[in-house]
């Protein structure tokens, strides 16, 4: 073996060598015998060096993978050898083999098992077990392989081919019959000897037993003396662990439901002997968490008894069940309430359940009343937060406990279909007795009195928020409380967490404000001031923008008082900050659109004329066009290209705005009609020179146009004058993203204004499809993958754009652009459909060549198209689907398929029997196809029904692919 490339293993070693080291192990993976170096070093312990044994397995485990099939039989029986011999040498080894070596080793002897158990090598596990006996180093790699052969039999996120699957299956079968009771055996053999002495062993050969419990025959394992030494397993502490999880997977065997029943039982009683259920007596939090999760398994179980047995309609052993469920409610409880949130979490399934089977239940015992009661006040606690969470920098602790609140809020919505009437009078009795004093409270549990009122929304759900109408006792206990939250000051609270709470309960009710509008003026003022938009915590800020927009847009009705006092208070917050001043403002440019949008529909949805509105409109953009236009000339003279970058991000910022203001018209409410069409006609004139800006070209093209697309929608026709000297501009060096982003822009004016634009389409037609085809035709790297896909992107919108012309009525837009360029339009189409492998751009160009059949292709079309349609569309039908790549399992391709099978209907459709006459005489018969199969084609494509013709020519492709 090459010992200098060796040396590059080691991860100490210079980046040459680990190059070096790496190309060395490419090397040996493709030579044939390379692989008989490395058994030998391993066989013989050549190298005493950890990277170079793991090395030397890697090598191995390839050749066992992917190239075993090559290898002569005696190869074969040497590998076999080699690692039998490498496993009897474990047993002498003063010290024992890294862990990262052990588990690579079992890996191989799981890929060569997986391989050969079936033919050559049926006594596996004799073989092992007869070297490695009970000697601890042996059990060790034992157990390690075994863990390694259930992965690669069972694990679930292994993605298996069918063929792998079926191998898998035959394996366990061939294994139950063969070898599993001698297998259990030696598990039982090596618990009960290492159990006292040997707690690593004892704890893998617990997880080995919990690996395979899934698929092997249970009473192997579920019975008195595996049971007992396992719940002896529950009394050691270096062990229980690992006991509780194997437990678990017994537990969650599928089994029937009066077995399943009676092994729980059995369980829990010598659990509940041994004193397990003393939960209070416990201090180790992790087995704890184990436990958690043993009792959720058990009680799922049950209650997996209780539904089969309900559904079967054995009532009496149902009843059984839903006892032995019910006597696990306390324990439950318990764990459901403890301080430790994963213990808690581990019980949640269990406890939603419970509830599903009470929802079921016609009439509930007092008994289980109280437990609803119990529940609901544990989901009430458990959401406060504590005092470690850090609300200011939120780590992983914090991200924990909110996907935990996550689930809290599945059991409150469970208990809400339970006993909806208990949980509002609970949440309202701990509402109100939280508000009365919120002053002296701590802000966990006044944050947690208002998440319960947010979360009751969800819970007692009812149609687009009405939750102050319909059942009257519900609409005034809700009401009652959303008073008492708007009334009571608590939005002075000082804690982020609460002032949030106070914002997301008032915006997600906003239905109350329509009842009690009395209320909006002071909600208002605490959007606007230090509570809300202009709160010391960024966080609040950002937020409280957001909210306050949806705010603004769900009351606009009951907005219309108030109007010029908000836009007034808010004036601070449109400030666009240029980057010199050195001015932090309050609101980042994200949070300020909201603003803007906010504004906007305050105008626009007021009850003001026209003029008032045209006003202040005026009023909010002017402001943003005299910036713009100082920052454009400055943006010019800069040198630095960091400056340049913050002044172009400012104008982004500027003509985003003005974007986002549009927003607020509607077809109710049209630029029109509010008088507006001027001031946005002006801001175009003052953006649109930001196109010639031969500075930062991509920040500036993408606001503009992004503009330019709310124009189109909200100015209609109005906008045209500006589009022919905006395209040239955006023209201009071009690249393939620029292009990508500008042909949606001239799709969405053709698609609108149709015929209206046709002169200006006839005009940009050809320098447009240079700039397109000037970038197709750049060189790229072939190992290039961006290039590839962003010219791949380009040939779809291309392509995209064509079809909206031809399909928008206006293919004379092509037909006029001289033969010349015609033709070549039409050869990228046609090459479009047939030479990449791109479904979804072929069936774009299906789409354009049956439109041009249609409307071309007959006998008053353009002098030369029915010679084009034969010559070349035609073909392209059959040479598209006829392609290796073109891949009829896949759902884009078998659409591309589709628009195939219409372009030749309606070249049928235009050309007659003419089309018939071709296919039969000459063209099906130069692609050797049999007769019978053409006249087969030809009927199929008569039938006047589509549908049939493109079911005939799927099945048409199959066929005559190899």
């Amino acid at each position: 073996m090459d010992e200098q490339a060796l040396l590059g293993l080691n991860p100490n070693a210079d980046s040459d060598f680990r190059q070096r080291a790496l190309a060395y192990f490419e090397q040996l993976k493709i030579s044939p015998d390379a692989w008989q170096a490395c058994a030998e070093a391993l066989a013989q312990r050549t190298y005493s060096d950890d990277h170079i044994k793991f090395f030397c397995f890697q090598v191995l485990e390839h050749q066992v993978k992917y190239k075993y099939s090559e290898l002569t039989t005696i190869q074969q029986q040497l590998i076999r050898e080699t690692l039998i011999s490498w496993l009897q040498a474990q047993m002498l080894n003063p010290q024992p083999e890294k862990t990262f070596i052990r588990n690579k080793a079992a890996q191989v002897f799981a890929l060569l098992f997986v391989t050969e158990y079936l033919t050559k090598w049926p006594k596996f596990f004799f073989d092992i077990l007869s070297v490695v006996g009970l000697n601890s180093r042996g059990v060790d790699l034992y157990l390690r392989i075994l863990m390694a052969i259930d992965s690669e039999l069972v694990d679930r996120d292994v993605v298996h081919t069918s063929e792998e699957a079926r191998r898998n299956t035959l394996i366990k079968d061939t294994m139950r019959e063969q070898c599993i009771p001698n297998l259990v055996e030696s598990w039982y053999q090596i618990l009960q000897n290492y159990q006292y002495t040997n707690s690593e062993v004892t704890c893998q050969c617990l997880e080995v037993v919990g690996a395979y419990v899934s698929w092997i025959d249970l009473s192997l394992i579920a019975n008195d003396r595996f049971i007992n030494m396992l719940l002896g397993h529950m009394s050691i502490e270096v062990l229980r662990e690992e006991a509780c999880d194997c437990l678990f997977e017994i537990v969650n065997k599928g089994m029937d439901p009066v077995d399943k029943m009676k092994l729980v039982e059995s369980l829990c009683q010598v659990l509940q002997s041994a004193g397990f259920f003393s939960i209070d007596q416990e201090e180790d939090v992790d087995f704890l968490a184990r436990f958690s999760k043993l009792v959720n398994g058990m009680g799922q179980s049950l209650i997996v008894s209780w539904t089969k047995l309900i559904k079967n309609g054995d009532i009496k052993n149902a009843q059984e069940a839903l006892q032995a469920i019910e006597t696990k409610v306390a324990l439950m409880l318990q764990l459901l309430i403890h301080e430790d949130d994963d213990i808690s979490s581990n019980i949640i399934g269990f406890c939603y359940d419970y509830l599903h089977i009470l929802k079921q239940l016609t009439v509930l015992s007092d008994q289980q009343k109280a437990n609803v009661e119990a529940i609901m006040l544990a989901v009430m606690k458990k959401l406060t937060y504590d005092e470690e969470y850090n609300f200011e920098n939120e780590g992983e602790d914090e991200a924990m406990f909110v996907e935990y609140r996550k689930q809290l809020k599945l059991l409150l919505d469970r208990l809400a279909q339970v006993s909806p009437e208990l949980l509002l009078a609970s949440v309202r009795r701990v509402f109100s007795s939280t508000l009365q004093n919120w002053q002296t409270t701590r802000f966990m549990e006044v944050e947690v009195a208002i998440r319960l009122l947010y979360m009751l929304a969800e819970a007692l759900p009812v149609s687009h928020g009405a939750h102050f109408s319909g059942d009257v006792s519900k609409a005034s206990a809700l009401q009652d409380m959303m008073r008492t939250l708007v009334t009571s000051g608590v939005s002075s609270y000082q804690h982020t967490s609460v002032t949030l709470e106070f914002f997301e309960t008032v915006v997600r009710y906003e239905k109350f404000f329509t009842v009690e509008p009395q209320h909006i003026p002071c909600v208002l003022m605490a959007f606007l001031d230090h509570r809300g938009l202009r709160h010391a915590s960024a966080k609040v800020r950002s937020r409280t923008a957001y909210l306050f927009s949806r705010f603004v847009k769900s009351l606009n009705k009951q907005m219309n008082p108030f109007i010029e006092d908000i836009l007034n208070r808010i004036q601070d917050l449109l400030e666009l900050s240029p980057p010199e001043n050195g001015y932090q403002s309050l609101l980042s440019s994200d949070d300020q659109l909201f603003i803007y949008e906010t504004a906007g529909v305050l105008i626009v949805n007021s009850e003001y004329p026209a003029e008032r509105k045209q006003a202040l409109m005026r009023n909010l953009l002017t402001p943003l066009m005299e910036k713009f236009k100082i920052l454009l000339e400055k943006l010019m003279l800069a040198q630095d290209e960091e400056r340049q970058a913050s002044l172009a991000d400012c104008l982004n910022h500027a003509v985003g705005f003005a974007s986002r203001t549009s927003k607020a018209f509607s077809n109710k409410q049209t630029v029109k009609q509010c008088g507006c069409s001027e001031v946005y006609l002006d801001c175009l004139q003052t953006f649109l020179p930001a196109l010639s800006c031969p500075l930062q070209k991509d920040v500036l093209r993408s606001g503009v146009r992004t503009f330019l697309h709310r124009m189109i929608i909200c100015l209609e026709e109005e906008v045209l004058p500006f589009i022919p000297s905006a395209s040239e501009h955006m023209l201009k060096d071009c690249e393939a993203k620029d292009l990508q982003e500008l042909i949606p822009l001239i799709n969405q004016i053709t698609a609108k204004f149709k015929v209206q634009v046709s002169p200006f389409l006839q005009q940009m037609f050809m320098p447009l499809l240079r700039a397109i085809f000037e970038v197709l035709l750049r060189p790229a790297e072939d190992n290039d993958q961006s290039a590839a896909l962003e010219k791949q992107m380009l040939r779809r919108s291309y392509f995209a754009f064509l079809q909206t012309v031809t399909g928008s009525g206006m293919s004379e837009v092509v037909a006029n652009q001289g033969a010349e360029n015609v033709e070549r339009v039409l050869v990228t189409v046609i090459q479009g459909a047939v030479e990449y492998p791109d479904p979804i751009a072929q069936k774009t160009c299906f789409i354009i060549l049956s439109k041009l059949v249609e409307l071309w292709g007959g006998e008053d079309g353009p002098v030369g198209f029915a010679d084009f349609v034969y010559k070349h569309i035609v073909p392209a039908c059959f040479l598209a689907p006829l392609k290796q790549t073109f891949d009829l399992a896949d759902a884009q391709t078998v659409l591309a398929l589709s628009e195939c099978a219409v372009t030749l209907k309606t070249i049928h459709l235009k050309r007659g029997p003419e089309c018939v006459q071709y296919l039969q005489q000459e063209y099906l018969p130069s692609l050797q196809v049999a007769p019978e199969i053409i006249q087969e084609f030809c009927q199929a494509l008569q039938q006047p029904d589509a549908k049939v013709f493109k079911n005939y020519l799927k099945v048409f492709f199959q066929r005559a692919k190899p």
